[in-house]
């Protein structure tokens, strides 16, 4: 491992690693791909990334266990799930089991960047796709670079666990894509001077609500909503213009297979947000985030759980979440891909 890297003190930033992943499509196939150690790129300004953003993204993480084995969470959920990206984006689809052997030959060579267990820091994993032809006319690019970095990250919000403040936002986050299929570059920059807006006002994110009616809860920027009941149901909003989170898919399980809660994805309405107890958001970078307080144009909700502290639920089924892909508790069959 890196010594020289304090890893308690990482924050959610970029640090580079020593080799990354790359594989190129010309000429109507995938090049063989490999690893490098060059971490720039060169193309041409007219590339089809610059002019219409023809471009998509994951991520997702590797994490040293309890008995020191290297892990990553799901991995074959984000393979599929940059596979339905590329599709709607008319971009080469690129082989899922290819996807999975990069994110092996990645990590196994960056093995001295996983932090170690019990630091609270994960090698955040970068695969990414970009249309690299020059294009000038409103079309698909015919030639694509494929690639895959890591990073040592720590938590993804400033204070770890401790919950945080959010804001209703008065823009529309989901209106500019309207599907949840596909992650990509665009959908994101969307958000940012939302969020860049939020943060100037002292909050952690925005609250984005359903862009035809603005009843319905829908996610934030970067991660998807939890809630939790007074008598202990994970309820979280169900809507074709959300991310299809892994790790909220994955909350479902562990809620009612670890943690003998009940589980439901359904419309969730923004005026029944204050009968909740718990909030929280969760992602992978976000991993389970709770939310103390969310302001709306002069008027706050504050949840039972606080603001000093993880609401009770939230905390078991981040422990648990936690505890799995850490190796302290039993992973469901298929979850963890060692390395």
């Amino acid at each position: 491992m890196k010594q020289e890297i304090d890893w308690k003190e990482l924050g959610f930033g970029y640090i580079q690693t020593d080799y990354r992943y790359v594989c190129r499509y010309r000429n109507g196939q995938w090049e063989e791909g490999g690893l490098e150690t060059d971490a720039t790129i060169t193309l041409s300004e007219c590339a089809c990334v610059f002019q219409y953003a023809q471009t998509c993204f994951e991520g997702l993480k590797a994490y040293r266990t309890v008995d020191g084995r290297i892990v990553c969470f799901r991995p074959d959920l984000n393979a599929a799930r940059m596979r339905s990206s590329c599709e709607r984006l008319v971009m080469p689809v690129f082989p899922e089991e290819k996807f999975l052997e990069a994110v092996r030959m990645l990590v196994q060579a960056n093995a001295d960047y996983v932090p170690p267990y019990g630091t609270g820091a994960s090698l955040y994993i970068r695969p990414f796709m970009i249309g690299t032809n020059s294009v000038i006319g409103v079309k698909p690019a015919q030639e694509y670079e494929f690639r895959m970095f890591c990073t040592p990250v720590g938590a993804y919000f400033k204070g770890g666990i401790k919950p945080i403040s959010i804001r209703v936002s008065d823009y529309d986050r989901a209106a500019p894509h309207g599907t949840g299929n596909i992650k990509a570059g665009l959908n994101y920059a969307m958000s940012l001077y939302p969020i860049t807006v939020a943060h100037e006002e002292g909050f952690a994110e925005n609250m984005y609500l359903d862009p035809a009616t603005r009843t319905k809860v829908e996610e934030t920027g970067g991660a998807n909503f939890i809630f939790i009941t007074e008598d202990g149901t994970l309820v979280t909003p169900k809507s074709d213009c959300i991310l299809p989170s892994i790790t909220r898919r994955s909350l479902m399980v562990v809620a009612e297979q670890y943690c003998g809660m009940k589980a439901e994805e359904r419309e969730v309405f923004f005026s029944e947000v204050p009968e909740f107890a718990e909030c929280g958001l969760c992602g992978t970078a976000a991993v389970i985030s709770p939310v103390g307080h969310i302001h709306d144009h002069g008027r706050d909700i504050m949840f039972p759980s606080g603001m000093e502290e993880m609401g009770p639920w939230t905390r078991r089924l981040y422990e648990t979440l936690t505890g799995i892909q850490l190796g302290r508790l039993p992973a469901p069959e298929g979850w963890l891909m060692e390395i």
